[in-house]
């Protein structure tokens, strides 16, 4: 059974080495789990959904939620999926800072990203109209 769990969290670094460091620990080892996903980041916030068998997806989100590197973890939305979303990565990647702001303004009352005052389904459509229009990079 195939779901997908998207949640938001404060990074406790913001440095790139930091961000790099969760990027490229999550394209080792979520391969061998079967997990797919996308991190989205800006502010120091990270938005991200990740997809693949219920056990594994569960498994990884409580290890996310131990994770020093992580605080303020929340579960925004949870669901059995008949399909991936973002299989294509390992784990795709999006820096906000690099986006034009009005994409973020289109989900929410400012142009910044804050999954924390917009429902989950507000920030997974934000998830993939990022992906149709190609800001998504670090496929693997």
């Amino acid at each position: 059974m195939l779901v997908r769990l998207l949640y938001a969290s404060r990074a406790v670094d913001t440095s790139p080495d930091a961000i790099e460091s969760i990027l490229a620990q999550s394209r080792q080892h979520n391969p061998v789990t079967g997990i797919t996903g996308i991190l989205c980041y800006g502010g120091g916030i990270f938005l991200q959904a990740i997809e693949g068998g219920r056990q594994q997806v569960s498994d990884l989100f409580g290890h996310i939620q131990r994770d020093a590197r992580h605080k303020a973890v929340i579960l925004l939305h949870y669901d059995e999926i008949f399909e991936r979303r973002f299989g294509g990565w390992t784990m795709g990647q999006v820096n906000l800072s690099k986006l034009n702001h009005s994409i973020l303004l289109k989900y929410s009352e400012k142009p910044e990203l804050d999954p924390y005052s917009v429902s989950g389904k507000v920030s997974l459509a934000l998830l993939e109209d990022l992906m149709a229009t190609a800001a998504i990079c670090g496929r693997v």
